[in-house]
């Protein structure tokens, strides 16, 4: 058989002879012996690789350092008052440590000097010192002789440096019968005098009274210095100079002086003068607010401060809290049912009792808290009708004269009414006003609604 050029000859094919040996599969506490073995083993290995990872990022840490690198230089400073003991500067070095002698700082001892005089005693401080001096002696390093003491009078103009005017003058107590004695010293340094109170003498009040009817102002003394032979006196904030002498201050009443309760005055309510100031109060009901000046009313409701009982609804009013229960009104040719907390519906009319069906379809209960002597005219509250029926919708005001002596309704589109405050009201009071919603279909009534508002006015303006 002829060959093709470039083709090749096939090979026959062998059959080729493998030998299988049949093995026994392991059994079920075998496998699981040789599982628990190799986790031993990989537990072993994860136990080593994580210990050499901690050594070698403690080596890390300990060879580059965590603050400064090799070579890095630090400058050490102590505050005023301190000096240095050591090196003034550290290089980090490759062996791990500082250069240099651990820096720190000292204490001055500015007592190290013997600065106090003549067997004064010296306080060391921070960056400064302290003479206690000896008796006789007296001065910033007790440098100077105590001066001798002398009665002299207060009004004399022939005190010599370093003399001593010993004063003592009484005040009233305030809300008592008594007075209290005070004693101060006055000092001549160059052309000045310093004040110095010395003692208050409480043993001897009782032998001096005032008028049992006598309260008198709060009163505190002056501080005074006489310079080039004239004495000026100042008093602190709230007191004003007074006495004959100029040696009393007396509080200012900064409640009178702003005539508290007319424009311009310091507290919304009431205003308690106090020495050197004043403080505001407000009534009951009311807390100081942060500027401490005005009233803000406190929602006995919301913080439970009130002793409304269940079957109550409790009113947060201005000062004070009303407690309140709806009953449904007893109407005679109908029942009514309460379908909310401030609403009474009227059960089913019979199909041939008119009259039943002429009372109204509902009541509903609403309650206003105002402050005394509002602003008016002024809207208090409106009525609309969701879904009207009919082609005329008629909104009229029920009550006595009180109602529509304060009260108004009008219109403010087709289906909503405005109860209207049409005067003041001087509190504390109590207003009601009814307002009916009417349904009509060519005159002939569909529906009828009654809203009760109740007004609760407090007797302040805030």
């Amino acid at each position: 058989m002829a060959r093709k050029p470039g083709s090749a000859t096939p090979l026959p094919l062998q059959p080729i002879e493998r030998e299988f040996v049949a093995q026994d599969c392991p059994s079920k506490q075998e496998i699981q012996g040789s599982l628990k073995q190799v986790q031993k083993l990989l537990s072993a290995h994860e136990a080593s690789y994580l210990q050499s990872l901690r050594n070698l990022k403690k080596k890390i840490n300990l060879k580059l350092g965590k603050l400064h690198a090799v070579g890095h230089e630090v400058h050490v400073l102590c505050d005023p008052g301190y000096e240095l003991v050591g090196s003034e500067s550290r290089v980090c070095q490759e062996s791990l440590t500082w250069s240099g002698q651990q820096p720190t700082c000292r204490d001055i001892n500015e007592c190290a000097s013997s600065p106090c005089q003549n067997g004064g005693t010296c306080v060391d401080e921070v960056n400064q010192f302290s003479c206690v001096c000896a008796k006789g002696w007296a001065g910033a390093t007790c440098q100077s002789p105590m001066p001798t003491c002398r009665l002299v009078s207060k009004s004399s103009q022939s005190a010599a440096k370093g003399d001593y005017i010993d004063q003592e003058f009484g005040l009233p107590v305030l809300h008592t019968t008594k007075w209290v004695f005070i004693k101060f010293q006055l000092e001549v340094q160059g052309d000045a005098v310093f004040v110095t109170m010395t003692n208050t003498s409480a043993a001897t009040a009782a032998a001096a009274t005032l008028p049992a009817a006598t309260t008198g102002p709060f009163v505190r003394p002056s501080r005074c210095t006489i310079i080039q032979g004239t004495t000026h006196c100042t008093c602190e904030p709230g007191y004003t100079i007074s006495g004959r002498d100029s040696n009393t201050c007396t509080d200012i009443d900064e409640c009178e002086l702003f005539h508290n309760g007319q424009a311009g005055r310091l507290c919304l309510h009431s205003c308690v003068n106090t020495p050197g100031g004043y403080s505001c109060s407000c009534p009951v009901g009311y807390n100081v607010t942060r500027d401490g000046r005005s009233c803000k009313d406190i929602d006995e409701c919301a913080t439970r401060q009130n002793n409304c009982t269940k079957d109550q609804m409790c009113i947060n009013t201005y000062g004070g809290f009303q407690c309140v229960r709806v009953d449904c009104p007893k109407i005679p040719n109908a029942t009514y049912v309460k379908t909310a907390p401030m609403r009474c519906e009227r059960n089913p009319c019979p199909v041939d009792n008119k009259a039943c069906s002429q009372t109204p379809n509902s009541f509903s209960y609403h309650y206003l808290a105002t402050v005394s002597n509002l602003s008016a005219p002024r809207v208090m509250f409106r009525v609309s009708a969701l879904r009207p029926m009919g082609d005329t919708l008629r909104f009229s005001l029920l009550g006595g004269r009180q109602a529509r002596r304060h009260f108004t309704v009008q219109r403010s589109d087709r289906v909503t009414c405005q109860l209207m405050l049409v005067s003041p009201v001087q509190g504390p009071a109590t207003l009601e006003a009814e307002v009916e919603m009417s349904e009509l279909e060519r005159r002939v009534q569909l529906g009828k609604y009654i809203t009760k508002v109740t007004m609760f006015v407090s007797q302040y303006e805030f």
